[in-house]
């Protein structure tokens, strides 16, 4: 019997993940702890997926707790389409630009939504995916608009 709906459903979507990366990785080398192949990290992840989420569905069989709520599909479609457009126009319009839009648009699926602030913290996370994707892990993703 399910007593906690959100820690039984929350283990099943881990448990799932998890197994999807272990099938996935099947198909890459392992390698060792050492010399770890390609096919090492998913995998130990994906074992680590479905450990945490049978752990988190066994509780959720034992200590109750409230029922899930309903689904709310205004704000996740406004979420899901913000970051669809930003896969969309990011080599476009660049990182910069499609952070920000990205992240007050997905603010906006809030009813908390405060413009200002939604804007400082698109601007800050921005300035972060640069200084990490552009210039720490050196990605070739445009900063800025492509004159293309």
């Amino acid at each position: 019997m399910i007593r906690n709906p959100k820690d039984f459903w929350a283990g099943l979507l881990f448990v799932a993940v998890g197994v999807a990366a272990i099938v996935i990785a099947g198909n890459y080398p392992l390698g060792t702890a050492a010399r770890m192949g390609p096919g090492y990290f998913p995998r130990m992840l994906g074992l680590l997926l479905v450990a945490l989420g049978a752990l988190l569905a066994l509780r959720g069989t034992r200590i109750a707790g409230a029922p899930l709520a309903r689904l709310q599909w205004r704000p996740t479609a406004i979420v899901l389409g913000s970051v669809v457009l930003f896969g969309a126009i990011v080599n476009h319009a660049g990182l910069v630009l499609s952070t920000v839009l990205l992240i007050v648009l997905a603010s906006a699926a809030s009813r908390e939504f405060r413009p200002r602030e939604s804007l400082v913290a698109g601007i800050f996370l921005a300035a972060l995916a640069v200084g990490v994707f552009v210039i720490g892990l050196q990605l070739l993703l445009p900063i800025w608009p492509t004159g293309r």
